[in-house]
C-alpha cells in the first residue's frame, strides 16, 4: 500500500511536466522558425488578411530596408478568395486582393510567379507592404526543406525593394 501511494505522489508530481513538454509538431514548429530566423525573416503569429478571420497565423516576414520600402499588394491563394477577385498570371491558384498601383515589371512578376509556384499548399496570403514582404501560411514544411522557399522570397524581397506605391514624401519618418 505504502508503495502505491509513493507511485501516486510521484505520478502527481511529475504529471504537470509531462504536460508541459512541447509536442513533435511544436518541436518541427521551433526548428521551422529557428531556421527561418537564420535565414533573415522573422516570424509571428497574426491575423492574416482574410477576409472573416479571426485565427492567428504564422506570418514569416522579409523585411525591407527603410530608404526603400516596397509596394503593396495582397495576393490570396484562389481557395481562400472571392471569385471576384482577378487572378494573378491567368489563374495560376492565386488572386490579387489588392495589386500594386504601378504594375510589376515583368523580371519581378516572373519571381513572384515562381515563388507562388514553390509555396506549399497551406500557404494562402503573399502580402507586401511599405516595410515587408510577408507570407501568411500553416508551417507544414520541415526545417531543412526551407531553403527552398526562403531563397526565392529574399530573391522576390531584394527585387521589390525601392518600389513604393506612394512618393517618399508621403511616407511616415521619411525625411522632408
Amino acid at each position: 500500500m505504502l508503495w502505491l501511494l509513493i507511485l501516486g505522489v510521484v505520478g502527481m508530481v511529475f504529471a504537470p511536466a509531462m504536460w508541459l513538454r512541447p509536442t513533435a509538431r511544436e518541436r518541427r514548429q521551433g526548428s521551422l522558425r529557428q531556421v527561418a530566423i537564420e535565414a533573415g525573416a522573422s516570424v509571428k503569429l497574426e491575423t492574416p488578411p482574410l477576409h472573416g478571420e479571426i485565427d492567428k497565423m504564422a506570418a514569416y516576414r522579409w523585411v525591407y530596408p527603410s530608404q526603400r520600402p516596397g509596394p503593396r499588394f495582397v495576393l490570396v491563394r484562389t481557395e481562400r478568395a472571392s471569385e471576384a477577385l482577378k487572378s494573378f498570371d491567368y489563374d495560376n491558384g492565386w488572386r490579387w486582393r489588392i495589386q500594386p498601383l504601378e504594375p510589376l515589371p515583368s523580371v519581378i512578376n516572373a519571381r513572384l510567379s515562381r515563388l507562388l509556384t514553390q509555396l506549399p499548399e497551406d500557404a494562402c496570403v503573399i502580402e507586401s507592404s511599405d516595410k515587408a514582404l510577408t507570407l501568411w501560411w500553416e508551417e507544414s514544411l520541415e526545417a531543412d526543406a526551407f531553403g527552398s522557399l526562403a531563397a526565392p522570397a529574399t530573391a522576390l524581397r531584394d527585387a521589390l525593394q525601392g518600389r513604393p506605391d506612394r512618393p517618399a514624401a508621403n511616407l511616415p519618418n521619411s525625411p522632408p
